[in-house]
């Protein structure tokens, strides 16, 4: 059998910055703590400044404290189009680990203007104190451009 991954090239590139880029919801990949198990959350998030993913998340939410526990996660990007098989669409997978930004760290404000200047909506709860920004550094990409498309990415080729 032949590979199936193909040469990654300025195509996939450019279609996994923009799987991250118009990124708004992520499927979020984690290890819960109380089961020794796989589980998948949905969050929002947006493409941080620095091209990091981020979203906002509450010390009271599952995935946060198992992120807490072990900050190895992974985030699948993309969403079917209303036409067409669903397995046709790009998607990015991204493996990595979370790290997150309290209201007292220094990078806070900016990362909460940003995020904000993205998703305004959550103007209702970023400043509640029990919300902290979360920053997901890429280790590992996998970008399914369609069928016949797969590709191996690194970190350096998302920015």
């Amino acid at each position: 059998m032949n590979n199936p991954i193909r040469p990654t090239d300025d195509e996939a590139r450019n279609m996994a910055r923009g799987l991250i880029l118009n990124a708004r919801f992520a499927a979020l990949s984690y290890q819960d703590p109380n089961h020794d198990a796989p589980m998948v959350s949905r969050i929002a998030c947006v493409p941080g400044p620095a091209g990091q993913l981020l979203s906002l998340v509450s010390d009271l939410s599952h995935h946060t404290v198992a992120l807490d526990a072990d900050p190895r996660c992974a985030l699948l990007l993309g969403e079917p189009g209303d036409k067409g098989d669903p397995l046709t669409h790009p998607r990015l997978s991204l493996q990595g680990r979370a790290s997150f930004v309290r209201h007292q760290d220094p990078d806070h404000a900016a990362l909460a203007a940003h995020y904000l200047s993205l998703y305004p909506k959550a103007k209702l709860y970023i400043g509640f104190g029990d919300f902290r920004i979360l920053s997901f550094a890429t280790q590992r990409a996998f970008l399914n451009g369609g069928f016949g498309k797969a590709y191996t990415l690194t970190p350096q080729d998302l920015l």
